[in-house]
């Protein structure tokens, strides 16, 4: 089961761009550079790459700080999901997808593919797909904090 336009619009209600019900995301990815089929592209720091080149490889939406400037050559339509801290939304996304695979005992079912290469985030990893390892990587790298988000 895929990562759903609707399921982010649950977890981000600041959004600017085209409302597509029927958009799934294929890919998830910190990386521009990454081949990100129906990606939604999240930075995380300045390695991550610039916005343009993500929608270059695929990126159909992407989750942005809100307190970082939107690139000016940002397309109107182009789904974006603001929030006030990235790594926050990372650890939420990830685990509303394990929330949302559990319990799916479909034999064979296409899954959206999480790609993380910062090197902060993964320490000794190059890349990780497995996202209950991503979550407890995210966790104890960056340990949540007792306020509240929601962006």
């Amino acid at each position: 089961m895929y990562l759903a336009f609707n399921d982010l619009v649950r977890l981000f209600s600041n959004m600017r761009g085209i409302k597509e019900a029927d958009h799934f995301y294929f890919t998830v990815t910190d990386d521009a550079n990454a081949v990100q089929t129906k990606g939604l592209f999240v930075p995380l720091n300045e390695d991550s790459g610039e916005l343009l080149e993500a929608i270059a490889n695929g990126a159909i939406a992407a989750i942005w700080d809100i307190k970082k400037q939107l690139p000016k050559y940002a397309p109107n339509h182009f789904p974006i999901f603001f929030t006030d801290n990235p790594i926050e939304a990372v650890r939420e996304l990830l685990q509303f997808y394990i929330e949302k695979m559990d319990g799916d005992k479909a034999e064979q079912m296409n899954m959206t593919k999480f790609v993380f290469l910062n090197r902060k985030l993964l320490k000794e990893n190059k890349e990780t797909y497995d996202i209950a390892v991503m979550l407890d990587k995210v966790s104890k790298t960056f340990p949540k904090h007792d306020s509240e988000r929601r962006g």
